[in-house]
């Protein structure tokens, strides 16, 4: 016999059981289905972003970070360390123990919210406006209807044509996470922030790592300011970056070989112990069964969806990676809670312009708004104001100074176009900048406000000071 309800979403990453929460403290009877599971076949919720994405790879990175810290920097604070070596089984372990205590997180907020978890796999199985079926394939086969459906299935990692992840040697994200010791030499295609975060632990740990990336220019997608600084910082850190290439035949037996062109156009062969894939992420879609309701796919794979995250289906939205814009946890979070005050009447709202990105590599890399680049593509006159981290207080305390922050503003309004950070923290240091361009806020209102002293947040203050030629600490 169905069970009945207002809402049901599939799938519970960050996207769904956000959804689901926020749909079931309006008063709605909310159901969440999620297949993950654990290797006991509990269940695991939280999707690609707390089992194989964001939650474990910052576990590593600080793992990694600790490891390289006390190799290197913790001399300078008298602290002496002999005979310094790593486990990786135990970082592993607890890299582990973070993801289940987020599983765990979130099976006790549906619990508390009162949110019906079933775990299985969640297809349409017919029905229409008003009366939506939703079948779920598990442990015990369940059928469940519901006027409101919330898509919420996430992304796959892209693999290259012809060269299937075997995660033994060739790796997606989740192979990456679970190398069980570190390997001499590492290969990494594609130098988005995927191959940049693994590649940045495993050659803390050790290994000798490669990365080859087919555009031209290093992290296009971010000021070219920043990206310059981060490729000289990444160098030196020992990542052998490669752009402009172009990958051929690989090979994997008991090794991986890669055949690419180099940007000069001359032949090369890389020769790794692991190879990880990370050039982007495809819509999942997968078992959905959409075909058999009408469900509009669009070109990309994407679930085509309008600016309110509504389907061409009555009742029928979708969030997250599954639909367009950018594939940020925090993007799903907020496109979910909007779909479930829509849907109990009220006024969601999600700001594009306003989405922050982050690098988390060490320096972190963090943004929000636009680059000089396309401000200058789209003819916008502006100002620029940079800080360096060099020449802050606390930056230099923490002995962490490599970096800066830079602010654009309209060169009419003052108004604040973008922020760019690259540096210790950037990731808690770019919400100032967010909150200010939610608000409309000015250069010069950061330049004016009272920020502690000393914080690496002064740099903010400082480089909206620089907008104006009026920096005091330069």
């Amino acid at each position: 016999m169905a069970k009945n309800f207002d809402v049901v979403v599939i799938g519970a990453g960050p996207g769904g059981y956000i959804a689901a929460i926020r749909a079931a403290q309006l008063g709605l009877q909310v159901a969440c289905i999620d297949e993950w599971s654990t290797p006991e076949g509990k269940p695991a919720p939280g999707g690609t972003c707390t089992n194989v994405g964001c939650i474990p790879s910052k576990a590593l990175l600080q793992s990694s970070e600790n490891f390289d810290h006390a190799g290197h920097t913790f001399a300078d604070h008298g602290i002496s360390v002999k005979g310094l070596s790593i486990d990786v089984g135990q970082m592993l372990a607890r890299k582990d123990k973070v993801v289940k205590q987020n599983n765990d997180g979130i099976l006790y907020l549906f619990k508390k919210n009162k949110v019906t978890f079933f775990h299985g796999k969640g297809a349409f199985a017919g029905g229409g406006s008003g009366a939506w079926q939703i079948q779920v394939s598990g442990k015990s086969a369940e059928v469940l209807t519901a006027k409101h459906v919330i898509i919420a299935t996430g992304s796959n990692p892209r693999a290259l044509p012809d060269m299937p992840f075997d995660n033994k040697l060739v790796l997606d994200n989740a192979g990456a996470l679970a190398i069980a010791e570190t390997p001499k030499k590492l290969g990494v295609i594609g130098a988005g922030v995927i191959g940049l975060e693994m590649g940045s632990v495993w050659r803390r740990l050790g290994a000798e790592v490669t990365v080859l990336e087919a555009l031209p220019a290093f992290l296009g997608a971010v000021d070219e300011q920043v990206a310059n600084e981060a490729l000289k910082v990444f160098t030196k850190q020992g990542l052998d970056i490669k752009t402009g290439v172009k990958v051929g035949k690989i090979t994997a037996k008991k090794n991986v070989t890669v055949e690419y062109t180099d940007n000069a156009g001359a032949a090369q062969t890389l020769v790794v112990d692991k190879l990880i894939v990370s050039i982007g992420r495809v819509p999942n879609t997968n078992g959905l069964n959409g075909n058999s309701v009408g469900l509009k796919i669009d070109e990309r794979g994407f679930v085509a969806v309008d600016g309110d995250c509504k389907t061409n289906l009555p009742g029928v939205w979708a969030v997250g990676d599954v639909v367009r814009g950018p594939m940020l946890a925090h993007k799903a979070e907020e496109e979910g809670v909007a779909v479930a005050e829509r849907i109990a009447g009220k006024h969601g709202h999600v700001d594009f312009n306003t989405v922050p990105w982050v690098i988390y590599t060490s320096p972190e890399i963090a943004w929000v708004g636009k680059t000089e680049q396309q401000l200058k593509q789209d003819g916008v006159k502006y100002r620029a104001g940079s800080f360096p981290f060099m020449a802050n207080g606390r930056a230099r305390a923490l002995g962490d100074t490599t970096g800066f922050v830079k602010f654009l503003a309209d060169e009419r309004t003052d108004r604040i176009l973008g922020v760019h950070i690259i540096g210790p923290m950037a990731s808690e240091l770019i919400a100032e900048a967010v909150v200010a361009m939610e608000f409309g806020a000015s250069s010069e209102d950061i330049a004016m406000i009272c920020h502690a002293h000393p914080s690496l947040s002064e740099a903010m203050k400082e480089a909206a000071l620089a907008v104006d030629n009026r920096t005091l600490n330069l």
